[in-house]
């Protein structure tokens, strides 16, 4: 253990945490702000997509590959991020790793075609490490029941940055352009690399001689059904959401005629129920137990499809009849997806951390691709109906998986 990582110890176990200090544990506003980085990268510039589909003369369905492959790229680097910092730390990874989204958004302000765009924003993918190592630094530096209270605050973070992001991004695209949105990244990049760099000291204390150590784990979680069962719930649940992010810009603008400004306040209508389900959860999960909350939770956001489908059909072409039924559809989501997160993890409880990264990567990838294909579905004489197609079936996929889930844990006796 060195020098810096016995005093962030020491001072963690002494209770102190101060500001802008390597010495101590890491502040909740470190944390936060390397949250807020990976969540508002996803979808800050979600209302200039079609306006930067014509900025760079390409189709719908190759400008929203900016959203679904930096999933995809997110979903594999959360693969190797976990075992790089048990190897090598949580500091120098975590500077790595906003250091290359950086460099990655400002190229991306230059990009002379839409293919160079597309592969920064696949570099923008690395901003995950600050999803995925502030996990990692509560569990380093804080005791368990400690550990829920701080955790809870980066989960509201990762509530109200999806949420507030679309409402600026619309807000800079209708007062500048789409670049807007990607200079405002770029700063808050370097504002959270300054955080880091002088707040967060090294806290793993037990680094592994080798990456390839815990991903050996690997294998043995693989071959339990219900972590397959908990997993692909959780990419379909996500899948719903991930293919209204990709495409609800293109429904809202093109065939609801909101602006940008528009599109991003009425796209808080999601994120505030799955906040109120989050909340929900917490409140009423140990009672019900996991199994029936994720059964819970999708069937309700499976049946404000159905109510989406019914108010289109019935010739009410509103932006009201796509968000109101979306508000339904985050509440679902919100009792579903930390049901879920914790089936993932206490299967193989022993194997936890190799199993909330697989985990985990599975529920990005099958989000990204739900995305690409509502993406490429996308037509304007078609209107909204290719959108909820995709996000009505994604739902339905997570009822199959959730009832399968039900049924092997009776089998082994394992309820949950």
């Amino acid at each position: 253990m060195d020098s810096r990582t016995e005093q962030t110890r020491g001072a963690a176990a002494a209770g102190e945490v101060r500001f802008l200090d390597a010495s101590t544990p890491p502040h909740i506003i470190t944390l936060i702000c390397a949250t807020a980085t990976a969540a508002l990268s996803t979808n800050l510039f979600l209302p200039s997509l079609p306006g930067m589909a014509a900025y760079f003369g390409t189709e719908y369905s190759v400008i929203q590959l900016t959203v679904s492959l930096y999933l995809a790229a997110q979903a594999v680097l959360q693969l190797g991020i976990g075992p790089a910092s048990d190897r090598f730390g949580r500091r120098p990874v975590m500077l790595f790793g906003f250091g290359v989204f950086l460099v990655a958004t400002l190229a991306a302000l230059w990009a002379p075609n839409i293919h160079v765009l597309i592969a920064c924003r696949l570099f923008q993918a690395f901003a995950v490490c600050g999803m995925v190592l502030a996990r990692a630094i509560v569990r380093d530096t804080s005791e368990p029941a400690d550990a829920a209270s701080k955790l809870g605050y980066v989960m509201m973070c990762m509530t109200v940055a999806p949420m507030v992001g679309p409402m600026i991004g619309g807000f800079l695209d209708e007062m500048f352009d789409w670049r807007a949105s990607f200079w405002l990244m770029a700063a808050i990049g370097v504002l959270t690399i300054a955080i880091v760099y002088k707040d967060l000291g090294e806290t793993n204390a037990n680094k592994m001689p080798s990456m390839l150590a815990q991903m050996k784990a690997y294998p043995e979680v693989i071959r339990s059904r219900r972590f397959w069962g908990y997993s692909i719930t959780a990419a379909c649940s996500s899948g719903a959401f991930f293919a209204f992010i990709g495409g609800g810009p293109f429904v809202s603008t093109e065939v609801l005629g909101l602006s940008p400004t528009q599109y991003g306040m009425y796209f808080a209508s999601i994120s505030i129920g799955y906040a109120f389900g989050n909340f929900l959860s917490s409140r009423i999960t140990r009672r019900v137990g996991i199994n029936r909350m994720m059964l819970a939770g999708n069937s309700l956001g499976f049946s404000a499809m159905l109510l989406c489908v019914g108010l289109f059909l019935a010739g009410l072409h509103h932006p009201l009849s796509l968000f109101a039924p979306m508000i339904l559809v985050g509440l679902g989501a919100g009792l579903t997806q930390p049901s879920a997160a914790t089936g993932m993890v206490s299967v193989r409880p022993r194997l936890a951390g190799s199993a909330s990264g697989l985990g985990g990567s599975i529920q990005i990838a099958g989000g990204a691709g739900f995305a690409t294909i509502a993406g490429t579905m996308l037509d304007r004489d078609a209107g909204v109906y290719p959108l909820l197609t995709v996000m009505t079936a994604a739902l339905f996929m997570a009822i199959l998986s959730t009832l399968y889930v039900i049924r092997v844990s009776r089998q082994v006796g394992e309820e949950m």
